[in-house]
């Protein structure tokens, strides 16, 4: 039986138009994700890899090209037809958590599970809480929380409507290298346990080498694409 792929993008272009002049900030990107892999977009700054996984999520619209998330093609959904889409299908995990400041570390968790109206929500979002190792944590706020407690919030959250894709933006970004450790083990695992696809951007190359696979970016184009093992033996830039 074929492997199935949950995100197809063919012949993507981002071009950003400013005073008259046209910044390329992605040229031709072409890859397919296997539904359950992981895989790893890596690059310098500048080089299109957060641009890359807006388009890949539906938070952005390219600017030609096909982006078909779980066989749905988002180029000409609206913007509420895109973010149902999110809803249903999409977990994710920011660099800046993206925390609701007035919420609990519970509320926070529970609120993909309310725009989804399901049932029994809090219960779940303890067990998520508990899995991160928040559980008496719950009721604090965000404010309350460290760095790395607050990334864990923000993973139970991304795992609460069990995504069929995750998309992890710089994860790791603000926390020291213990924390990290502990953060993307954690990440690795519930994954696991989940059978989600994972989809990671990041500057990490320790972070990237936990991926089945990398894409590196370089000036907005793909300059490699392939096993992690391959990447890591030839020392790419």
């Amino acid at each position: 039986m074929p492997e199935k792929n949950i995100l197809n993008i063919e012949n993507v272009n981002k071009i950003y138009k400013s005073a008259g002049k046209e910044l390329i900030v992605l040229n031709h990107i072409n890859f397919a994700v296997t539904a359950g892999s992981t895989l790893a977009i890596t690059g310098p700054s500048g080089s299109g890899k957060t641009t890359l996984l807006g388009l890949c999520a539906g938070l952005d619209r390219a600017t030609s090209g096909s982006v078909n998330l779980n066989g749905i093609n988002l180029d000409q959904l609206s913007e509420d037809d895109r973010a149902a889409v999110r809803n249903r299908y999409v977990g994710f995990i920011f660099q800046n958590f993206q925390l609701m400041p007035t919420l609990t570390a519970l509320e926070n968790v529970m609120v993909p599970m309310e725009l989804r109206r399901e049932k029994n929500i809090r219960a779940h979002a303890m067990d998520l809480l508990d899995k991160v190792g928040l559980a008496e944590r719950a009721q604090h706020y965000p404010v309350q929380l460290s760095g790395g407690e607050q990334q864990r919030v923000s993973i139970a959250r991304a795992f609460s409507n069990q995504p069929a894709i995750l998309f992890a933006d710089e994860p790791t970004g603000n926390l020291d290298a213990e924390t990290s450790e502990k953060v993307e083990q954690l990440l690795f695992s519930l994954n696991t346990d989940a059978g989600t696809t994972l989809v990671i951007v990041t500057h990490d190359q320790e972070l990237a080498s936990r991926t089945s696979r990398i894409i590196r970016l370089k000036g907005g184009v793909i300059i490699y694409d392939g096993p992690v093992e391959e990447f890591t033996s030839k020392g790419r830039p």
